[in-house]
């Protein structure tokens, strides 16, 4: 048994306190952060201007979405994902009515999206979405979801079989 009052509480070190506790979900990365915006072109100039971030992908009406507009954006390691509605009754437009512009998804890369599913319910997180394949001429991911605070939700994303430039949906 490891006497916890020698355990110092501040080491912000990757090394692990614990060895012998098991990893239930090992995470690869942060995949993307999605932004519910009243408006998503004007915030993706915004963060463009601002902040350096490049232009990755586009999704809207042109491509066949009917309901949002998501811009995707890049900067190095960060990608950004600004959606707005395009219908006045959705998820999206009653989200950014009660909250304002803010953060809906953090998405986090993982091996494999299903187990991370699992292992999170499993220990109590409410589901948001079970594992759905999403695929184009340039692979597939897999995607699953988890609620976690407030009306925010985790993603857990595996796109190990994917060489597209963001997701097959956008």
């Amino acid at each position: 048994m490891t006497d916890l009052r020698n355990i110092a509480n501040y080491d912000y070190s990757l090394e692990k306190k614990f060895p012998e506790a098991g990893d239930f979900l090992p995470l690869l990365g942060t995949d993307y952060v999605e932004f519910y915006v009243g408006n998503a072109k004007q915030a993706a100039h915004f963060y463009k201007m601002a902040f350096g971030f490049q232009s990755l992908a586009y999704a809207g009406l042109e491509t066949g979405l009917k309901d949002r507009t998501s811009y995707v954006l890049q900067q190095d390691k960060i990608r950004l994902v600004l959606t707005t509605p395009l219908k006045s009754d959705s998820p999206i437009s009653d989200h950014t009515r009660k909250h304002g512009d803010g953060v809906k998804v953090i998405a986090l890369l993982v091996e494999s999206a299903m187990q991370a599913f699992e292992e999170t319910v499993k220990r109590g997180a409410q589901p948001f979405m079970e594992q759905r394949v999403e695929s184009d001429e340039y692979g597939k991911v897999v995607r699953s979801g988890i609620h976690t605070f407030g009306d925010t939700i985790h993603i857990f994303v595996e796109r190990k079989n994917y060489s597209g430039v963001f997701l097959p949906t956008l």
